[in-house]
């Protein structure tokens, strides 16, 4: 009588499920990230990367033209999750400073995200060399956040609930109020980024300067 073969045995044999491309970008943006926060760009290979990924260097390479392409791929990547969770829509049944602090917070959450600040220290490290990471990080970050606070402005002025000239660069000098100092000290001071609360105090504030001013009468 032939025996029973063990149920460890009994295994379905075949290829391994195939991933899609855009699988396979999520493993190396995350692979990426990790690896070029520990250790650098330059430090980072492709070949440390493609193993990091779990991949080859040919599906790296048909996937990425080169490191330089991954970086701002998975900048732009990063950065795209963060501002589709960005609602700055204005509502006319809200008043203008509940609204200006609703847009000023989420916009200080996108600039003081741990992750986003980690790819500003290593940026700011590995300019000198590779200035092209700098003027990636600023297009698909900073002035993306910029831009997207400015439409809300304008919104505010067409509205008339404000009134100014240039949305864009009030856009940049409310964001430098919230987030520049916190992230400074961050990046040079080592300082831990401020809590929620401190985030929303800071938020009150600036939105309260930029509509009422702090003249003493």
């Amino acid at each position: 009588m032939a025996q029973a073969k063990p149920s460890g045995e009994c295994r379905p044999r075949g290829r391994p499920q195939l991933r899609s491309d855009e699988e396979t970008r999520r493993i190396v943006f995350d692979a990426a990230r990790h690896a070029f926060a520990v250790d650098g760009y330059a430090a980072t290979s492709t070949e440390e990367l493609a193993r990091r990924a779990g991949i080859s260097t040919k599906t790296l390479y048909r996937l990425f033209p080169g490191k330089a392409a991954l970086f701002e791929a998975m900048c732009a990547d990063r950065l795209e999750q963060l501002l589709s969770a960005v609602d700055l829509q204005g509502s006319d049944e809200v008043d203008i400073e509940t609204g200006l602090r609703a847009a000023l917070l989420a916009c200080a959450d996108l600039a003081l995200d741990p992750e986003v600040v980690a790819l500003q220290r290593m940026v700011l490290q590995e300019s000198a060399a590779f200035p092209e990471l700098a003027a990636n990080f600023y297009n698909n970050g900073i002035f993306r956040t910029v831009r997207t606070l400015a439409g809300w402005l304008r919104v505010q002025v067409k509205r008339k609930r404000i009134a100014i000239d240039d949305a864009e660069e009030v856009a940049g000098m409310l964001i430098g109020m919230v987030a520049s100092a916190p992230q400074r000290a961050a990046i040079y001071g080592g300082m831990p980024l401020p809590s929620r609360k401190q985030i929303e105090r800071r938020v009150q504030t600036c939105a309260a300067l930029f509509l009422d001013g702090c003249r003493a009468a």
